[in-house]
């Protein structure tokens, strides 16, 4: 009986980590890029106001709890914005983009590496759609929409410049930065 007990409480305990509900979005407990395994980090809520705009996560290959930890980490990393509201128009996203470099790595918002970034962003996104955005220890960052690429740059300044715009002194959303840290 107590074998039956302990099998049980394993299968429920593994089909738990198999399935994450955040916001009606199912949020993998892992991702491959580059050929390497990245677990979930955490994940939180995107919110303007009082509006639920996405579902932001963080995948690492090793966890991290502060951003000081991410931002040291040498592994593969990927942003993944899950969205869960209705229509979003790619010039809101440009804009949070651009605000948030601006907030968090002003010199990184002005440059040319930075600009390519943001005019990637050419379709306006709906619920469902989703947006992933990967950071390579050897500054390269790659973004694509429902798996169709948008854009790569190699630019290790604007690798974390990006970090920053979720996990900087000036956050695009604090709660969210909470989540995606495993904090929430």
């Amino acid at each position: 009986m107590k074998k039956l007990a302990v099998a049980l409480s394993f299968l429920l305990l593994s089909s738990h980590a198999l399935a994450l509900d955040v916001a009606g979005v199912n949020v993998a407990p892992a991702v491959s890029v580059h050929q390497k395994s990245l677990t979930l980090n955490g994940s939180g809520i995107r919110k303007k106001l009082f509006i639920k705009v996405y579902v932001g996560s963080l995948y690492t290959e090793r966890k991290v709890t502060t951003p000081a930890q991410l931002l040291a980490d040498p592994g593969e990393k990927l942003i993944r914005m899950s969205f869960v509201h209705k229509k979003v128009e790619k010039e809101k996203i440009v804009e949070a983009f651009t605000e948030g470099l601006a907030n968090n790595s002003p010199a990184v918002a002005r440059s040319a590496e930075a600009k390519a970034f943001l005019a990637w962003f050419t379709s306006d996104f709906v619920a469902g759609d989703t947006v992933d955005i990967s950071l390579s220890p050897d500054g390269t960052m790659a973004a694509s929409h429902n798996g169709k690429a948008l854009g790569t740059v190699r630019s290790p300044a604007l690798v974390q410049g990006v970090l920053l715009i979720w996990f900087g002194e000036k956050p695009a959303d604090g709660g969210l930065k909470k989540g995606m840290l495993g904090n929430g």
